[in-house]
């Protein structure tokens, strides 16, 4: 029997979308870009069309819903970067996610179990605005981890029971390269978020030691990583050999990278999937120009089987689009791009991607020849 893993990138219900749930924050902003939340409403609706306003929870995820009843995932786990607060104690730096603890529900309605919180977002309205997270989480009985009252509590996994006897250990951390500052980091007496300054042998071997504090013999294990750029398809060598040394120590099962808003390459090594960059899962970008090539408008669900002895056992990739900022079938050219692309990079190390009768895709590795 296999544990089936729903995985997915950033998820940014803040901004734009709060706006069309029932109970919206203050629109309000502090960005050169724009002045209020509602901005976005009004660029999404340009490039798209109306948005009905006071949409019920379920709406945004759309047709994500479908694909959940039908694959029917044991844990689903997402990285949810935007505060879920009220706060007005905004960080100055440029963008501020927040989301009103009253729209928290709109989570519920994807059955989501669990919320990385190691992330560039998460404090955009202070401490006060990550533990109105953590309240708020808690109260809607998603398990966190990624950030906490203290480091230790930043520094636990979320624990999710997947089977009689059997648990799945999920640990967060985020990492200065993806723009988190570094007085964000929880410590003993101060909230925050489990950052890394690096990610190097030195390290590798501290979140192997991590894991092996915890972990009981028939524990499976994901790392989340929420590290690198926005945008581009490199995989720096960093990160391949951080992933790596976290396969070989600690016996980890799956790494869970993002940051970046487009889809990057997987890897598979030693049987056990490394996510290098999920992309965005659901975001408030519709309309705004730049980066066009990249279509982060094309998102991905990942759903992950992984074996009793951690190894992965099948990946399939089910893609949607971003629309009226609410998750729908793409287009079948939009389709055809998507599975270039995604082969393209995973070619390079070593993966394949075929397109699956009914729609989605399913991955193969172990491709002995990838492109030049």
């Amino acid at each position: 029997m296999a544990y089936r893993l729903f995985l997915s990138g950033d998820v940014m219900t803040g901004r734009g979308i709060d706006q069309v749930l029932p109970h919206p924050c203050d629109p309000a902003l502090h960005e050169d870009y724009a002045e209020s939340a509602m901005d976005y409403v009004q660029l999404a609706e340009a490039a798209n069309g109306a948005i009905p306003r006071s949409v019920d929870p379920a709406y945004i995820w759309g047709v994500a819903l479908d694909e959940f009843a039908c694959m029917r995932p044991t844990t689903r786990v997402i990285n949810l970067e935007t505060s879920i607060t009220r706060s007005e104690d905004y960080a100055p730096k440029g963008i501020n996610y927040r989301m009103s603890p009253a729209n928290a529900d709109c989570l519920r309605a994807a059955g989501i179990d669990c919320c990385m919180l190691a992330n560039n977002h998460v404090l955009d309205w202070g401490r006060r605005g990550l533990l109105d997270t953590l309240e708020t989480l808690a109260h809607l009985r998603i398990k966190t981890a990624g950030a906490g009252h203290n480091l230790r509590e930043a520094s636990a996994p979320a624990v999710l029971d997947i089977a009689e006897e059997r648990r799945l250990l999920v640990f967060s951390y985020g990492c200065v390269t993806s723009g988190i500052p570094g007085n964000w980091a929880a410590t003993n007496e101060r909230p925050g978020v489990n950052l890394l300054t690096e990610i190097s042998e030195k390290t590798a071997s501290e979140v192997a030691e991590d894991i092996a504090r915890t972990r009981r013999p028939d524990d499976l294990v994901v790392v989340s990583m929420h590290w690198g750029a926005n945008w581009g398809y490199e995989i720096p060598d960093a990160q391949r050999r951080f992933a790596h040394a976290l396969i070989d120590r600690a016996n980890v099962s799956v790494i869970h990278g993002h940051s970046s808003h487009h889809p990057k390459a997987i890897e598979v090594y030693r049987d056990r999937l490394i996510l290098y960059g999920c992309g965005d899962f659901l975001n408030d970008y519709e309309g705004i120009a730049g980066y066009e090539k990249f279509r982060d408008d094309l998102v991905l669900m990942y759903f992950a089987d992984i074996a009793p002895a951690g190894t992965l056992a099948a990946l399939e990739i089910a893609p949607l689009q971003i629309r009226k900022f609410q998750l729908v079938r793409p287009s079948a050219d939009d389709v055809s791009w998507l599975h270039q692309v995604l082969d393209r990079e995973y070619r390079k190390f070593g993966s394949a991607v075929a397109a699956k009768p009914q729609g989605g895709f399913t991955v193969s590795w172990g491709v002995r020849n990838p492109p030049e």
